[in-house]
């Protein structure tokens, strides 16, 4: 398979984190997530509804993010992953949640946590 769809950039405010203040005042966190999918049904026929709904999955997303806080970007992106995975048709997702504002005292860029979960 290398048929793939890609989301990347989806930004949505969360309160993730294991310290009070990240909880209290929230963060934004970036969410990219790479899908593989057999593409040629959906080429074929030229209808949405034969592939997966870009739109409709980065609503499911951030509805996560913007929901129930816990306190690791790694449980974070497992359960992004099960949403990906939630639709039949996705063989594969890698999820990788960056957190850009990450209580560090020091100068970074960007910390992030990347998985990749397949079906069964």
């Amino acid at each position: 398979m290398t048929d793939h769809i890609e989301l990347t950039g989806l930004q949505v405010r969360g309160r993730h984190g294991v310290f009070d203040h990240e909880r209290r005042d929230g963060q934004i966190f970036g969410i990219d997530v790479r899908l593989e999918v057999d593409t040629r049904g959906a080429a074929q026929s030229d209808d949405l509804s034969d592939t997966v709904d870009y739109g409709t999955l980065a609503q499911s997303l951030a509805g996560i993010v913007a929901g129930e806080p816990v306190n690791l970007i790694e449980t974070l992106a497992e359960r992004l992953a099960g949403v990906c995975l939630a639709d039949p048709r996705v063989r594969a997702a890698e999820v990788t949640v960056h957190k850009p504002q990450a209580p560090i005292p020091l100068a970074f860029s960007d910390v992030s946590v990347h998985i990749r979960r397949e079906r069964g």
